[in-house]
Order: C-alpha cells, then sequence, then structure tokens
C-alpha cells in the first residue's frame, strides 16, 4: 500500500492526494487513476500563504479574494511560479482550500502542508460517494482517511475560476457563486 497517497472526504467530493512534493506520489495518483498525465492536478492546502509561492503575480487585491471565498467550494487557476513542480502542471496552476473539519489532518501527513489532489475516482468515473465506496475501491492502494460523522459535503464539484489571463473567467460553475 502506497502510505503516501491519501484518500479523503472534502466539503464537495472525495479527493485523492498527495505532497506536492513528491513525485512519487503523483505517479501513483496518476497510476490508480488511469488518468492522463497531461491533466494536472489541483493543490489544496488548509491555509492561504502555503500555496501562494505555487503562483506568480499574487497582489494584495487577488489574496483578498482568495480569503472572502476560501475555505470553500471554489478553485481558482493562475499562471505557476517555478516553485510549483512541472510533474504537477506545466503552465498554470489550481489552487482550492476545501471546507472541510478534517482536511487540516490530511495536510499536516505531508512535509509542506500542501498536496496535489484529484477526485478519488477511476478516469471517466464518478468520484467516490462515500467512505465505503473508498475503502472498497481505493483502500488497498492508498490510505483512506475516516471523515468526520455527521458531515454534510455537498456531492457536486467546486466553482472553478481562471486568472491566469489577466482577467478573469468562470470555467465551471459549481455549488458558489463567485462575484469579482
Amino acid at each position: 500500500m502506497a502510505h503516501n497517497v491519501y484518500g479523503f472526504e472534502t466539503d464537495t467530493v472525495w479527493g485523492l492526494g498527495c505532497d506536492v512534493e513528491d513525485k512519487e506520489g503523483v505517479e501513483k495518483i496518476y497510476e490508480i487513476k488511469g488518468r492522463d498525465k497531461n491533466k494536472p492536478l489541483i493543490l489544496m492546502s488548509y491555509d492561504v500563504s502555503c500555496l501562494l509561492k505555487y503562483i506568480e503575480n499574487v497582489d494584495d487585491k487577488i489574496v483578498a479574494v482568495m480569503k472572502k471565498y476560501w475555505p470553500g467550494a471554489i478553485t481558482f487557476i493562475f499562471n505557476k511560479s517555478e516553485k510549483c513542480p512541472d510533474f504537477i502542471s506545466k503552465t498554470t496552476i489550481a489552487l482550492r482550500i476545501p471546507n472541510h473539519p478534517l482536511f487540516k489532518n490530511v495536510c499536516n501527513e505531508t512535509p509542506n502542508k500542501v498536496l496535489a489532489t484529484t477526485s478519488l475516482n477511476f478516469s471517466g468515473d464518478k468520484p467516490c460517494e462515500d467512505y465505503d465506496e473508498a475503502i472498497k475501491k481505493f483502500g488497498s492502494v492508498c490510505k483512506i482517511f475516516k471523515p468526520q460523522e455527521n458531515f454534510q459535503k455537498q456531492n457536486v464539484p467546486s466553482t472553478i475560476v481562471d486568472f491566469s489571463k489577466g482577467s478573469f473567467e468562470i470555467i465551471r460553475q459549481g455549488c458558489v457563486k463567485f462575484y469579482f
């Protein structure tokens, strides 16, 4: 079992991740999912300051937007900095801070407190809906964190907003309405 790859519940859908600097873990994620290696991963943390070094040209206005919407079901895309590993993404990087009471525990399993993530599913399938399904499908290939009882996740993907071209564009409307 790969203990450097984790399955975990978020506020939207179940996720699969590893430390941002763990190239072997990232390769394992692509292998587990059967995911196209040209599809980048999303970086998640519980703290905005942990994510900032992975993006270029961050100004106070953008940080204020992040803090307004996070933690929550919104993903922001930026141009990546040189500190963001190319094995995660080549030019842009998506960032998110889930609103989940146990997510910090998952991040604290990693040295950088930032996870390279994707949804917990086989590519093309729907994400796992609960702990039992996650254990059944992925328990033999990664550590699955037991979720907090009575937590109501939304089962709707996050809203995705792209800031990489200078202005912003809503790529996917999820459960959060974005206003800038």
